[in-house]
Parts: structure tokens; sequence; C-alpha cells
């Protein structure tokens, strides 16, 4: 069964290694697991899983290998197995109670009853004993109570006599296709991170100690700096106008790297990098940063994250005094190939949907200035950028 499950998780394209499964078997072996299916679950993952981008996938190999669940994607209709719901179990009810139920008829009309309705009803329903909801004597619904019930949207077992349990994943949310909320986010910048050994040596190095320790025939005690992230980025975030329905994800965004990078610095700009721009939009106008200043304070060894939607008039690229808002002395791909001549590792973040970069004549121009380094706002569109900037 473990082999199945292990050729399982490979087949489904997740990066599990041999050496990994040996691990978990090598636990298995010691009694870190009981006999219980849910701490197998959790040591395997442990053991097999090391990107919770692929916990997901995870989830769905894991069911259905042990649990016999139908692989399948969120977005296709699936007929309800008819194995999964032969089971009965023991009702303790009363006389009159067991012939209401009983009155819904054979197994065939109750599974009948149950696809009409999944057809016709509307809304949550809660009690009753006929629409699919919950705390009702329905054999369809959540936290009810009925021998044949097919339980749908629970959190967790309440009777254990549920034939099928119709749950969420917990971790779908994880889906790379899918837009990002700040946890996403933070699990896709942390690839950026590179630590290195900095400041004074106050930390004790056991293995050097343990070195020193048998070549001296003494305690030589070694110590070592502490160990920080290293990595400095500049962060240049587009506002107003088109970027607006974005607001949300640019927040979201921006909290995720403030806490995932300790050197960063930000500024705003709006369309087009020109030759001022901002921390504050509230006084934006007033208190602006030289562009160049920026680009002689900040080193080479910054990596450089713009993110916008391009979407613009391809004036603005192009042409001085193209800014809608400002008479600009160049024009913005000049301003956008000092970066890129300065800064060896920059990329542009992009939150509009890839397929629909092509209509965009002012996404093409930028995109052709970074050297197609442009990447979409979602988890797989961060891993390639954090990739990008790591090399």
């Amino acid at each position: 069964m473990l082999n199945t499950f292990f050729l399982a998780l490979r087949d489904a394209r997740l990066p599990v290694s041999i050496k990994e499964y040996l691990m978990l078997l090598d636990a298995m072996k010691e009694g870190v697991a009981d006999m219980k299916v849910e701490t197998f679950y959790y040591l395997s993952r442990s053991a097999l899983i090391k990107d919770e981008s692929h916990i997901d996938r995870f989830d769905q190999v894991f069911g259905h290998v042990f649990k016999g669940l139908d692989l399948m994607n969120e977005d296709e209709t699936v007929e309800i197995p008819e194995e999964w719901l032969k089971k009965m179990a023991e009702l303790y009810l009363s006389e009159e109670e067991k012939a209401e139920i009983e009155a819904l008829g054979s197994w065939e009309e109750i599974m009948e009853t149950l696809k009409k309705r999944l057809e016709e009803q509307e809304g949550r329903h809660e009690g009753g004993n006929k629409w699919i909801g919950t705390a009702g004597k329905s054999p369809y619904g959540a936290y009810g109570y009925n021998p044949e019930g097919v339980r749908i949207g629970q959190k967790e077992s309440r009777h254990k006599h549920a034939i099928k349990v119709w749950d969420k994943r917990e971790f779908k949310d994880f889906d790379s296709t899918k837009e990002l909320g700040t946890r996403n986010i933070k699990v896709a910048l942390r690839k950026l991170r590179r630590f290195a050994r900095e400041g004074a040596a106050d930390q004790l190095d056991l293995k050097e100690t343990i070195d020193a320790t048998a070549k001296q025939g003494w305690l030589d005690i070694k110590l070592r700096p502490e160990r920080r992230n290293a990595v400095k980025v500049l962060l240049f975030l587009d506002v107003g106008g088109s970027m607006d329905p974005y607001i949300k994800i640019m927040e979201e965004l921006f909290s995720a790297a403030s806490i995932e990078f300790k050197n960063l610095e930000f500024f705003y700009f709006h369309n087009c990098l020109y030759e001022g721009v901002w921390k504050n939009n509230a006084r934006r106008w007033q208190e602006k940063t030289d562009t160049w200043e920026i680009l002689h304070k900040y080193p080479h060894d910054y990596k450089v994250i713009f993110v916008g939607d391009a979407s613009m008039s391809p004036y603005e690229i192009i042409y001085a005094g193209g800014s809608v808002e400002h008479w600009n002395e160049e024009p913005g791909n000049v301003w956008l190939s000092r970066v890129r001549d300065i800064y060896d590792r920059a990329v542009w973040i992009n939150p509009v949907a890839e397929e629909h970069w092509q209509y965009g004549q002012s996404i093409q121009m930028i995109k052709e200035i970074f050297e197609d380094k442009m990447y979409p706002l979602t988890l797989d569109g961060l891993d390639d950028a954090m990739k990008e900037l790591a090399r």
C-alpha cells in the first residue's frame, strides 16, 4: 500500500524523493505514527511535502489511495458513486421517525431525489426532512440524522453514520493558478530569501567546536555570527487609475513583502517610472524622491521588483511629455532602461491575467524592456519571478 501511495504521488507530479520515502518508512518502523489514519496523514505529509503549494494535490492523492476517493478537479461535475452509499448504519429512532424516513422510498428513489434536489434547491436550508440542509432528517446535508445519509458540507462527523463525506479540502486555496492571498504570497516570496552570517561572532558553532576539540584534545569553543536575511529588495508599486481594481491584492503583496524581506525599500509610481517617485500617496506632490537619487543610493546587488498592470498609452513609455500627470523631460522607457542597466536582477509582476497581455500594446512594450521577465501575479508567476531574481 505504501509503495502504491508513493507511486501515486509521483504520478501526480509531486516532487517526492526516494530519500523522503525511506525516511517515512523509518518513522513508521520506529512507531512515530499510531494506527490512526489521521496520524499517518500528518506524518506522511510532514515527511514528503516540502512546499505548501503542493498540499492540495497531496490531499487528493491521499484520499484517493487510502479512502478510495476519485481524483477530481473543482470545476468538474461528478456523479455520486453508488458503492459509497451502500453501507447502512444503525439508527436509534422512534417507530414514527423510522416510518417518516422509510416513506422517502427505495434506494433508487432516494438517489434520484438527491439528484433532483441538487438541481432544484436554491440557497441554504436548515432543519426539516426534505431539502439538502442542516439539522434535519433528510438523507442529504449536514448535522442531521439519517442512516442512509450523504453528508454534504459538514465540518466533521457527529454520529459516524454518514455513508460518504463530502468536505472541502483543507489547503485548496494553495492552487497555483489562483489569485493570491497574503499567506500564499509569503510562501512564494520566501523562496528569494538568502541568508548570510553577519555581525559579531556570538553564536555557538557546534560542528566546529566538536572538530576543534577533537583535534586539540581539550574543549575548544568556536563561535560564529548570527544568520541574517541578506536579500535586499527595491519594490516599485504602481498606484491609481487602472490599478484601482487591484488594490486588495497589492495591499496583500506589500504586507507579505514587508514581513519576508528585512532589507526592503519601496516607492510608488503611476503607470511608468519617471524622474520622481514617492512613499506617501497623500503627499505625493510635496514629498517626491528623485529617481536618480534612488539609483545612486542603492547599489547594484539590490533585487528590483516592479508591480503594475503596464496598461497605459504607449506615448507614456516612448515620448517626453507623454505622462498623463505632468511634463516628463525624458520618456519612461529611458528610466526603465537605466534601472535594467544598473541592477542585474529586475522583474515586472503584472496583476492582469496573462492571457490578456497580448491585447495590450503597452504591456508588450514593458515586457520587451524587461527582456520578457514579466510574470503574472499568481503563485506560479511569483515563484518564477523569485527564481529569476535568485539566479
